[in-house]
């Protein structure tokens, strides 16, 4: 990759800024100044004023979404964007959050710029279990467990029932859903269909990981191997 190109992916500055960093010594390959923008770099070997490319091959993040914020690049409010490193957000390709949470969902969030694996983790086809905690205005009925499990669900507005589903009752008003797809609001929508209204809700796992396992306070990040949702 030429430098001026590396420095625009990963977001230190545009390609024509690239030449001005490239002429302070700002950019060196094994302690050596790169001489010009267009010479050939591999990322692993670059340091950018001393500092290793972070996320060389690609940024892979596990974040805890707080309430009150969207995930979306162009809603007005704050987003889930404006909690991230700038320098993240000028990467190209760009970061990007692997599916959403509604505004009023907190809970764990994955973040990537690699869009293979975005799709992959998003496919219809590939099932991956997504764990929430909630609460509910009215107590969950008994039946809401076989019902969901039955895959014969509809929610309204739709032709195609839920996929099976895994509810445990953990309180009067309170439960834990797995679901094995990602319908529009399908949390709140299928405990609004059986009378029990969300009031809190919160994703605490998505396949392998789980948020009580990486102890982020809301707002906070971290690194995740994306070769673990191989297994």
């Amino acid at each position: 990759m030429r430098a001026d190109a590396l420095l625009s992916r990963y977001g230190y500055c545009s390609r024509r800024e690239a030449a001005a960093w490239v002429k302070r010594g700002r950019v060196t390959v094994r302690g050596v100044p790169v001489k010009s923008p267009s010479e050939k770099v591999e990322a692993d070997e670059v340091r950018v004023d001393g500092e290793a490319v972070p996320f060389a091959h690609g940024l892979y993040v596990a974040f805890h979404k707080p309430v009150g914020c969207t995930c979306s690049h162009k809603e007005e409010g704050e987003l889930v964007y404006d909690l991230l490193p700038e320098m993240w957000l000028a990467r190209n390709p760009a970061v990007n959050t692997v599916g959403r949470l509604d505004k009023e969902t907190s809970g764990l969030l994955l973040l990537t710029d690699d869009g293979r694996f975005e799709h992959a983790m998003t496919s219809p086809r590939r099932h991956v279990p997504k764990v929430y905690e909630l609460t509910t205005e009215a107590p969950i009925p008994v039946e809401a467990v076989s019902l969901f499990a039955s895959g014969t669900l509809v929610l309204q507005g739709e032709k195609t029932p839920c996929l099976p589903a895994e509810l445990e009752i953990t309180g009067e008003c309170a439960g834990r859903l797995t679901l094995h797809e990602g319908r529009y609001h399908q949390v709140r929508r299928m405990l609004a269909a059986v009378g029990a209204p969300v009031v809190t809700l919160c994703r605490t796992e998505i396949g392998p990981v789980k948020l009580a396992d990486l102890a982020l306070a809301p707002g906070e990040w971290t690194e995740v191997d994306p070769r673990i949702f191989e297994r």
